[in-house]
């Protein structure tokens, strides 16, 4: 892609009536909650206040923190510059980018336990951050190394300028390695680019509060060496035509969003902070539909008592608990170690419990072994198809002849995940050709007892 800053380039009139500011909104997964950690990678200062500096003012306000790589100072921007060196330029520009930044972290200090802000300069070269790459994604991997729940965040790797094309690419891999999920935020694209490329029609709006407009201005205020000349003379002029910034003076900002690879790998991740932030995500205490729900997959059970009882995803412990009270052995499993601690306590008097935690299909315990009945309640679609394959191939290694597998999930539309109720289902039914012995169906659940072939001995 060939293009230049001084180019007239796409009216931002045109993009607003294609709809732009009517996209479908961010997936609520794409903003990392209290604990958290947003990573913006930026390849010049005032890349992130163009692109994302209303999601880093939500992002601290939600509680979490925003670590902020910069990869140059942005010394080429004025390559015909008769007043000021490529040398002083940097200085400058490091001096604006520290005010932005300084002005996102006092924007969201007004709110309780706002996140914490913090930025590292990795002094690439302008224009040539691609033969440096190694270092940005070192940098990247150091922050994901951490083990919190994570998004990153960078330009689009598709922008049209070598850099911004660079700093994408390298977060999209860092992403895929550490399970992340990636915000990309297009800049000079709404400058080259026209509506009819259909490929912005797959991005998602993120909404800006006058709070975070207004953050997002003051950011943008900073970066005066981008927005006003350098001086009267020419080859100082201003880099951001007025009509350019108007691409990021909508009431919202626009990315591509790729969704972590969810599943097994990031299972303990994604719900151990999912527990920290609400201690009963599913209201499963207090929701009547959730314990109306186990009290009928406990009345579908064909038999009244069980010998070995294996239930994969126990939560907090309270099917657990139900179960406990008509089989000798329950062995249950979790990916969360924070839900895990919690079951425990509630299941502080159940001697015949066994709480254990692991990553299923592959963390399968030995324990569980010559079961009559499994459970897999509200789990299946949080895995990915080959791996709830091999959690159903290990329940029929397991499960004795007459042996149950129970299956319960919810029907309605599972945002972020592969799979959904209707296909765990399909799939469990096609995986072990077992008989359907009990079949429970309403509008937000589908309850089924698969019975393994033969004659149980219990």
């Amino acid at each position: 892609m060939t293009f230049s800053h001084l180019d007239a380039g796409t009216p931002e009139q045109s993009w607003q009536e294609a709809g732009v500011e009517a996209l479908p909104p961010l997936d609520a997964h794409a903003l990392p909650g209290r604990g958290g950690l947003l990573i913006v990678v930026a390849a010049h200062p005032d890349d992130e206040s163009l692109g994302g500096a209303g999601l880093v003012h939500r992002t601290l306000c939600a509680g979490a923190d925003v670590a902020v790589l910069l990869c140059t100072a942005g010394e080429a921007s004025h390559p015909e510059s008769p007043s000021t060196t490529p040398d002083q330029l940097a200085e400058l520009r490091l001096a604006e980018f520290g005010r932005a930044m300084d002005t996102l972290s006092a924007a969201a200090r007004n709110t309780a336990d706002a996140g914490t802000l913090t930025w590292r300069y990795l002094g690439l070269p302008d224009s040539g951050v691609a033969r440096r790459t190694g270092d940005l994604d070192d940098a990247l991997a150091e922050l994901l190394a951490a083990g919190r729940h994570a998004v990153v965040v960078s330009t689009y790797r598709d922008d049209g300028h070598t850099d911004h094309e660079a700093v994408g690419r390298s977060a999209a891999r860092a992403a895929r390695k550490a399970g992340a999920g990636l915000l990309e935020f297009p800049i000079w694209y709404w400058h080259w680019s026209e509506p009819g490329h259909e490929e912005w029609r797959n991005w998602c709006a993120l909404p800006l509060d006058p709070a975070a407009l207004d953050a997002k201005q003051q950011a943008l205020a900073a970066h005066v060496s981008q927005t006003g000349p350098l001086s009267p003379q020419p080859g100082d002029e201003a880099l951001l035509s007025p009509g350019f910034l108007s691409y990021f003076d909508r009431g919202v900002e626009v990315f591509r969003w790729t969704p972590p690879p969810r599943g097994a790998g990031t299972a303990a991740k994604d719900f151990d902070s999912l527990y920290r932030r609400k201690k009963d995500p599913w209201s499963y205490l207090s929701s009547w539909y959730e314990q109306r729900k186990r009290a009928v997959t406990m009345a579908a059970l064909p038999r009244e008592r069980y010998r070995h009882a294996f239930e994969a995803g126990c939560s907090l412990g309270l099917l657990t608990e139900e179960l406990a009270a008509r089989c000798g052995r329950v062995t249950a499993v979790d990916a969360s170690e924070v839900a895990l601690q919690r079951a425990a306590e509630r299941l502080a008097g159940s001697t015949q419990v066994k709480l254990l935690r692991g990553d299923l299909p592959d963390g399968w315990p030995d324990a569980a072994r010559d079961l009559d009945l499994v459970v897999v309640s509200e789990i299946g679609y949080f895995l990915q198809a080959a791996e709830l394959r091999r959690l159903l191939e290990r329940a029929k290694e397991t499960l004795v002849p007459g042996g149950h597998l129970v299956l319960c999930h919810w029907l309605n539309p599972i945002m972020g995940w592969e799979l959904d109720g209707e296909t765990v289902h399909a799939m469990a039914r096609a995986t072990t050709g077992w008989d359907v012995v009990v079949e429970h169906r309403e509008r937000d659940f589908l309850l089924e007892v698969l019975q393994a072939p033969g004659q149980t001995n219990g």
